[in-house]
């Protein structure tokens, strides 16, 4: 057992719950927004991380794959972790397909807002020149901002469930939609092949230069 990384994995499980549940409260608030209610009502336009914790994808694989190396065997590098879905019903909104784009880029756009606010506050704690400054930098801040930042991203690939079907979709035409529901099935398979594949790696790599981009606008004192 490697004790050294049991705190640092901890604290970047704390960082993914809370990154998780702005992003589907920020889902959820935006159906109330366009006139859907079922989030809501069902709590899911909450703070509170537990109603949109999934037991899969928010507690059994992310602990697995941050806590492997803690405890001695090897795991990816990437660590994955979704919440629960927002519940959304369409027929409540206003403009069907316009408020379902905008429920959709809800989530990533709140994951854009947290990385920026965050560099913020680095460019802030930077300015202290303080040891526990750097250490919540190094530790806290740096890993959350970029991890938001990586999450708003990856769910705007247009590929099911992620929000970026939500985009694709209606740009489609009835044959195309036909065609896209029936692919649907096999999101995940999709998405782990796609994942593997020199593009991902591309993108990634895009990602990371417009986040390069994003510290040299708010957060200067780390460049």
């Amino acid at each position: 057992m490697n004790i050294s990384q049991l705190a640092p994995s901890l604290v970047f499980y704390v960082i993914l719950i809370f990154v998780i549940t702005v992003h589907e409260w920020a889902h959820a608030w935006t159906a109330h927004k366009c006139g859907d209610d079922t989030a809501r009502m069902l709590g899911r336009m909450t703070w509170n991380p537990i109603p949109h914790m999934s037991l899969i994808g928010t507690v059994v694989i992310p602990l697995i794959m941050i806590l492997g190396p803690v405890f001695g065997f090897g795991l990816p590098v990437a660590i994955i972790g979704w919440g629960k879905p927002v519940p959304v019903n369409p027929r409540n909104f206003r403009n069907c397909v316009r408020d379902d784009v905008l429920v959709s880029v809800a989530g990533p756009i709140s994951n854009i807002v947290i990385t920026i606010v965050t560099l913020l506050v680095i460019q802030v704690v930077s300015l202290t020149n303080t040891e526990l400054g750097k250490v919540a930098i190094e530790h806290i801040l740096f890993p959350m901002a970029f991890f938001s930042f990586i999450l708003a991203f990856f769910n705007l690939l247009p590929i099911p469930p992620l929000d970026g079907s939500h985009l694709l979709r209606p740009l489609l035409g009835a044959k195309g939609r036909e065609i896209f529901d029936k692919l649907a099935i096999y999101s995940m398979i999709i998405l782990i092949i796609f994942i593997n594949t020199p593009i991902f790696d591309l993108l990634i790599g895009v990602v990371a230069g417009l986040f390069h981009l994003l510290i040299k606008i708010f957060a200067p004192g780390l460049t």
